[in-house]
């Protein structure tokens, strides 16, 4: 490679004025199954063995790297929001009960159902219609009218007394 090529160096390699990049491209792939699995840059810090640090300047300098985990981790979360939907409206499933009678084993299928949950519908609709679904209330405080004028008068009479302003 040429001293002055702006390409980043392969791995092992020496950057110009520092030590070797521990970076290989097989990490791209590693580090997208991670995400996908809801890694975040702290745990694949962890995983690679470097600093959170290294791992945003490996998405700031490899485009491979970068495009693997932007696209694993919206995977991720499309998942989780799948799953807060689900979890809002309500769902059920099927599941297999396993039991023991005297000493024979007993397999039983059913239905699990769970009802939608009003906190997970609550979530689900602040975040989607921020608008009309807000947590923060807005109050405007203000006197106007006859309270505004006794207040004015009693203002008036207590600046001459003791304590009174």
């Amino acid at each position: 490679m040429a001293e002055d090529s702006k390409e980043a160096p392969e791995s092992g390699a020496k950057h110009p004025g520092g030590r070797p990049t521990k970076y290989d491209p097989a990490f791209a792939k590693q580090a997208a199954k991670l995400c996908k699995l809801g890694a975040t840059d702290p745990e694949l810090a962890d995983f690679f063995e470097v600093s959170i640090r290294t791992v945003e300047r490996w998405r700031s300098e490899h485009p491979e790297f970068c495009r693997a985990v932007k696209v694993a981790k919206a995977a991720a979360d499309q998942r989780v929001e799948r799953s807060l939907y689900q979890r809002a409206i309500g769902y059920s499933h099927h599941a297999v009960k396993i039991l023991q009678n005297g000493g024979d084993v007993i397999t039983k299928e059913y239905r699990e159902i769970y009802p939608p949950d009003t906190a997970a519908c609550i979530f689900w609709r602040m975040n989607r219609d921020k608008e009309r679904w807000h947590d923060k209330q807005e109050v405007e405080h203000g006197v106007t009218g006859e309270v505004s004028e006794l207040l004015k008068a009693i203002d008036g009479r207590t600046r001459g007394l003791p304590n009174g302003g």
